[in-house]
């Protein structure tokens, strides 16, 4: 599955699973249903593929442009995630719109240094909470042209405030977060690991579960 997201920049169907592992399409189908209750990726409402971080298979704000190959970015986290997790792309052109007022901004990211930039990225769901609709919070990690954005943003949604970060904090917790994702044999890091990990790159406080 990893593997043909990251050839293809699209999410291998359910069909070209079942025939990729010689099996039934149901036998799939159940599979990724379980991969999905156990939060290792999201099917939509058919039973397909919509996101296995840092992939997604649906637009949510952002794109991420390769040497060779264009991928829906599935949020800001997950968007300043692929040059760390992809071997071959030492570098990728991440684009998207200010939610606030729709002002384009894009940057070249890359594993050694976080891109220049005043822009601002804002979290709105917290940690404890991510997983009750990650489609929907993924949608909503977005990058805004400044604070003042933000505010007019939330202004207009209704929203209460998330968590905001520098383009330097979001490009340092991206970095190594994913680290290992598309070898075979990967484990997810249990929580303590993961507190430990935020404290690493500056987050703090109980948006994050580190209260």
């Amino acid at each position: 599955m990893y593997d043909h997201f990251r050839r293809t920049g699209r999410a291998p169907f359910a069909s070209e699973l079942a025939a990729h592992l010689g099996v039934d399409q149901g036998e799939v189908t159940q599979g990724l249903a379980a991969l999905s209750t156990a939060r290792h990726l999201q099917v939509d409402a058919r039973g397909e593929i919509a996101m296995a971080h840092p992939f997604s298979a649906v637009p949510l704000g952002f794109s991420v442009m390769g040497k060779n190959t264009l991928w829906w970015g599935g949020c800001a986290w997950d968007s300043f995630a692929m040059p760390h997790v992809i071997p071959d792309e030492d570098s990728v052109l991440v684009a998207t719109t200010c939610p606030a007022c729709q002002a384009p901004h894009a940057w070249t990211v890359e594993r050694e240094a976080a891109p220049k930039g005043t822009q601002v990225a804002h979290f709105l769901v917290p940690v404890t909470r991510m997983w009750d609709d990650v489609v929907f919070t993924c949608g909503n990690q977005r990058i805004f042209c400044s604070e003042e954005c933000v505010s007019t943003w939330l202004a207009t949604t209704g929203y209460e405030r998330g968590y905001v970060m520098s383009l330097e904090t979001l490009w340092s917790l991206a970095a190594h977060w994913y680290d290992g994702r598309l070898k075979v044999g990967y484990v997810r890091r249990e929580p303590s690991e993961a507190r430990e990990y935020l404290r690493g790159v500056g987050l703090s406080g109980a948006f994050w579960g580190l209260d």
